[in-house]
């Protein structure tokens, strides 16, 4: 997919407040300092358009960006560990729960994962949440840069290993580096098929 224009849409700190739902949505979401803003950056070859900080839970609201005027992206706040108050994190959770259960033009959410670490109970239990909530889902991981390639072959089988213990089948696993920037095109290769798809077959989503 060719990125000819992006931009910055809106942040809403209620979902209800989200840009009108019409378009098709793909959300990226992950453990604070996944490296999730400079995935996005990357992907779209874009410096800044999604915010990067070296303080995690950085981001607290739900960011709309339109994408070659046809698409959305969503980059949602991290789940899990953020320098806030127990009340901040649970009004987060229920921001982003919220979201991804209501969003009826959701078609897609990218679940973030370090590469670097073995499996974090965190991620599983959110993994397992989509599943059980009927959300789809493709789990991406992220900094694959930062390890040596076997090593890193290694942590993504770990975490299928771990995966299959509950799941038979699991979803579209990518492997990425927003430094050298791998991964991203076949991330977007997946919502320009997905998004032809939705249109070859006439899927709208006005009420």
């Amino acid at each position: 997919m060719v990125i000819k224009t992006a931009e910055f849409v809106k942040s809403s700190g209620k979902w209800q407040e989200c840009p009108e739902p019409i378009l098709p949505e793909y959300a990226f979401i992950g453990r604070s300092n996944v490296g999730k803003s400079s995935l996005i950056n990357a992907m779209l070859n874009r410096k800044d358009l999604a915010k990067t900080s070296q303080t995690p839970g950085k981001t607290q609201l739900i960011n709309h960006f339109i994408i070659n005027e046809n698409w959305y992206l969503t980059d949602l706040p991290g789940y899990g560990y953020a320098k806030v108050s127990k009340v901040q994190r649970r009004e987060f959770e229920k921001l982003i729960n919220n979201y991804i259960l209501n969003r009826k033009n959701l078609v897609n959410l990218f679940v973030l994962i370090d590469a670097r670490h073995s499996p974090q109970e965190i991620d599983l239990e959110f993994i397992q949440w989509c599943g059980e909530s009927g959300v789809p889902f493709s789990i991406v991981f992220t900094k694959s840069d930062k390890l040596k390639p076997n090593i890193a072959i290694k942590n993504v089988e770990n975490y299928k290993a771990e995966l299959h213990k509950t799941w038979e089948d699991l979803p579209e696993i990518y492997v990425t580096s927003a430094e050298k920037k791998i991964g991203g095109d076949e991330i977007l290769k997946f919502i320009r098929e997905t998004n032809e798809f939705l249109v070859n077959n006439s899927v709208t989503f006005e009420e």
